[in-house]
């Protein structure tokens, strides 16, 4: 008997942890970080239903934290298998799962330093060390080629878009197949190639980032020079969130066309992550896994002034000439964005520009939704820069390509099981679904178990 159990990634659009079960035979595909709200992050430090030691196996996806960010507290709790993944995303994995054991150990330093955390001592969920022994357990997994998985399942990867290294994952176990969407990218994206079809499936899992939007067609290189002209202008700096994987490289070249086209004239751009500096690396090695031509990307990157350390990164903080900061995290949850917001968050000629979906509870929802302050390392700091967002510029399919992707299958599924979404978006795909497709489609509960 094989079972679905969506330990999650289940009413929320984080923390993705799906579990196949035949027999005795355990693979959880994708292991997640919860982010955002409090209630989700404490989900972080609660033992799973399942002992680690009892999964054969973990089929990633992709590296996004959301997907791959609890795979060194698995280790460290147990688990012995082997992680299945594309090559592209071992190579981005090792950035995530380093830097975010790093900056663990780094906030509950600083946090028992300074005296503001309610836990005495601040523990890190896991620490450098354990992502280490993560990363020692993977196995590459070529594209479009079948990998016997522990226990006689079978996997079969294929591109989804969306970031370096990204797929969809096919696993045929005890004569059922399963297809997982995991992130779906965007059709025609500048930088990564279109999702790949899957023609057939018994079951599907399908993500929701957008479930309920369709993304502005709008020219989003437009659009972004739009903003960044009117702030200098106002004789304002830019500063952008962004995610270290995927949005980063993206952006690097918009805005590498926008001076290009003359529209950027004297505006220096400056890339402050050192992931997101050596992710940046990783498509010169993975030229194969995305459309950026070589010359042109070689010129994109020559374009922007690399900020290597952290006193290099104070120093951008007290420049006060306009400029654009491209800095992680993505959401603002944590890395030396906080500084940059800190400094420019509070003078309303400058602006701080989202470009990818920011989760509930986050420091980027809370300041598109309006929020005047935001607390940065214990102490408030009001914010009266301007706040915007291109969402077009988002590495996520909207709903009418998540609708797209649907359409590859040959015929209906038994069933499509709607996940990694906020309530209303996985509600909203479900009923588009139901009534376009007349497809048997569910959302399910976090901990629901499905026999298939």
């Amino acid at each position: 008997m094989l079972s679905l159990t969506c330990l999650g990634g289940a009413g929320t659009v984080t923390g993705s942890k799906h579990l196949l079960s035949h027999g005795d035979t355990h693979v959880l595909v994708d292991c997640g970080l919860f982010q955002g709200l409090k209630n989700l992050r404490e989900l972080n430090w609660q033992r799973l239903p399942i002992a680690p030691a009892d999964i054969a196996a973990v089929v990633l996806t992709h590296a996004h934290l959301d997907h791959c960010g609890y795979l060194p507290r698995l280790v460290a709790d147990g688990f012995k298998g082997r992680v299945y993944a594309s090559r592209a995303t071992r190579d981005v994995a090792e950035l995530i799962l380093l830097d975010s054991a790093s900056l663990q150990e780094k906030d509950a330093e600083f946090a028992n330093r300074k005296g503001f955390s309610k836990h005495k001592p601040a523990l890190p969920l896991y620490r450098v060390i354990d992502a280490q022994k993560a990363l020692a357990r993977f196995t590459d997994v070529a594209l479009h080629q079948e990998t016997v998985l522990p226990g006689g399942g079978r996997l079969t990867l294929r591109r989804a878009g969306h970031i370096l290294g990204a797929t969809t994952a096919q696993i045929d176990m005890g004569g059922t197949r399963v297809v997982f969407s995991g992130d779906l990218g965007r059709y025609g994206d500048m930088t990564m190639h279109d999702p790949e079809p899957v023609p057939q499936a018994d079951y599907v899992l399908i993500e929701s980032t957008y479930g309920n939007r369709r993304h502005d067609t709008a020219d989003p290189i437009d659009a972004l020079g739009r903003i960044i002209e009117s702030t200098v202008q106002r004789g304002g700096t830019i500063v952008i969130p962004a995610f270290a994987v995927g949005r980063a490289q993206t952006l690097i070249y918009a805005l590498w066309r926008l001076r290009v086209a003359g529209r950027l004239h004297n505006v220096p751009v400056y890339l402050d992550s050192p992931m997101a500096t050596s992710a940046t690396q990783l498509l010169k090695q993975h030229a194969g896994e995305h459309k950026l031509p070589a010359r042109d990307y070689q010129a994109a990157c020559a374009a922007v002034t690399y900020v290597r350390d952290v006193q290099e990164s104070k120093d951008l903080s007290a420049n006060r000439y306009p400029k654009v900061i491209l800095s992680a995290s993505g959401m603002a949850t944590g890395g030396r964005v906080l500084h940059h917001i800190a400094a420019f968050g509070g003078d309303h000629r400058n602006t701080l520009l989202f470009s990818g979906f920011q989760a509930a509870g986050t420091r980027g929802r809370k300041l598109l939704d309006g929020a005047t302050e935001t607390r940065i390392y214990g102490q408030w700091m009001p914010i009266k820069a301007q706040v915007v967002e291109l969402p077009m510029l988002s590495a996520h399919a909207d709903s009418d390509e998540l609708m797209r992707w649907l359409s590859g299958f040959h015929q209906a599924p038994r069933r499509v099981f709607v996940v990694h979404g906020e309530p209303e978006a996985s509600e909203a795909l479900r009923e588009r679904i139901l009534r376009e497709l007349d497809w048997t489609v569910s959302v399910p509960l976090q901990g629901q178990r499905y026999t298939l």
